[in-house]
């Protein structure tokens, strides 16, 4: 397992992050090295955690996900025990495609995806706001994305 990457894992890193689908003789030609010791350092990058996992992006509006949402909740305890708690019912809820543990004024803020504002405001309502602990939540609906860069960036700040 790489302990320190070299040039050669942070292009395939790079390639693979652009293109999981690419197959293993794309790849060693676009990083230079021969398939076999290709898909080494491939397996290897994923035993030692720097690879994750692969998946395709979808397009969450074409799929019936018109409705991008952020929910700013409050806790009414900070104590690890109930902010472990929150974490594993966060983990329960299917519209909640991405979640963060904050510091400051708001805990934990949550990005959502809906069918509609009906839907959202049904989870907010019936699921959320009476979630064990909850103290407060605020959210945001979305206008517009701006930006959406699921990768790590390589070569600069």
């Amino acid at each position: 397992m790489p302990s320190k990457l070299d040039a050669i894992d942070r292009k395939i890193l790079q390639e693979l992050q652009t293109d999981g689908s690419i197959t293993n003789i794309e790849l060693s030609r676009r990083v230079g090295i021969s398939a076999p010791p290709c898909l080494r350092r491939v397996k290897n990058l994923q035993e030692a955690g720097y690879i994750r996992g692969f998946r395709a992006l979808l397009d969450e509006k074409k799929l019936g996900y018109d409705i991008t949402m952020f929910a700013m909740v409050g806790l009414n305890s900070q104590s690890d025990a109930d902010l472990k708690a929150f974490a594993a019912q966060v983990k329960k809820w299917p519209l909640v495609r991405e979640a963060f543990m904050l510091s400051g004024d708001v805990d934990f803020i949550l990005k959502c995806v809906a069918p509609n504002l009906t839907t959202f405001q049904n989870f907010i309502r019936e699921d959320l706001t009476k979630a064990d602990g909850v103290a407060s939540v605020k959210t945001a609906l979305t206008i517009e994305c701006m930006k959406s860069e699921g990768m790590v960036p390589f070569g600069g700040g």
